[in-house]
């Protein structure tokens, strides 16, 4: 099997033996440059996996490729690609194709979120959006899961949010993605039950990464309640993963936060929402 990798030397190739390969099991994670991703990469490499990682920034995936080689000997394919882009699921998976790549674990972590009202917001955000959050990841998830079942033995784990719970004033777009990201983890979980494949959904709340800033919502009011870091929240995805749990929700305050918003009026849930996504 070969992984191209791209590390400190530059371009180059990394031969691994089917022996070599079959002692090791492989993990794709996307919108692993930053944030959440980046830490399940670490994580990931740190628990023995080789690793398959997928973001805009390529520079940003060599120096974390190199980080992992060095620190844990993992090996990984790198592919830098616009997850936005209609036909960037085709070309992963067509990638780890030609690797012989066996995948165990995906891991949809890519996602953005877009700020203010919808309609003041740009159309083409709007739809790259729904793209990377829900057909990005409905696509990757249909292109490996046969594979999966087909050998009884794969997880996946697509990540949420706590927006997943309720509607969404002033995020509406991002909150109804997740929503969707939700339910389809749920029942496909349903569907796999006996199959050996797992699907898991992680929920974080408000979390410290890029996301807010990219999403120029760095002033609304739930951010004054604070937010977690990012390897807490990728260390809950991950053993919750490894569990075999349909849904996981980070933190104890967001975990009550999800649970009120489900036995609350859908009218108040939505204002409450309104609320605090206010600047």
């Amino acid at each position: 099997m070969v992984f191209n990798l791209w590390g400190a030397a530059g371009v180059g190739q990394v031969v691994m033996t089917r022996d070599h390969a079959s002692k090791r099991k492989t993990a794709l994670i996307t919108g692993a440059s930053v944030g959440i991703g980046l830490e399940f990469a670490r994580i990931f490499a740190r628990e023995g996996y080789e690793l398959v990682l997928a973001a805009r920034s390529g520079d940003k995936l060599r120096i974390l490729a190199a980080e992992l080689q060095k620190a844990y000997g993992t090996h990984s394919l790198i592919l830098p690609t616009d997850l936005s882009d209609p036909g960037a699921s085709a070309y992963v998976f067509d990638q780890t194709t030609r690797a012989d790549i066996q995948l165990d674990v995906l891991v949809n972590n890519a996602g953005f979120g877009q700020y203010g009202f919808f309609a003041d917001n740009d159309l083409e955000d709007c739809l790259r959006q729904i793209q990377l959050n829900v057909t990005t990841l409905t696509h990757l998830t249909r292109l490996y899961l046969p594979g999966m079942v087909a050998r009884s033995s794969g997880r996946v784990l697509n990540v949420a949010s706590t927006a997943a719970f309720q509607p969404g004033p002033l995020m509406a777009v991002y909150f109804a993605t997740k929503a969707y990201v939700l339910h389809l983890s749920e029942a496909l979980s349903n569907e796999l039950k006996g199959s050996g494949v797992t699907v898991t959904c992680l929920c974080p709340g408000a979390t410290a990464t890029e996301f807010h800033k990219r999403a120029n919502a760095t002033s609304m009011k739930l951010l004054k309640f604070g937010s977690m870091d990012a390897t807490t929240v990728a260390e809950d995805g991950y053993r919750a993963l490894m569990a075999g749990k349909p849904v996981v929700i980070s933190g104890l305050n967001n975990w009550i936060l999800a649970q009120s918003i489900r036995l609350s009026p859908r009218s108040m849930a939505t204002a409450i929402a309104r609320k605090i996504q206010e600047e």
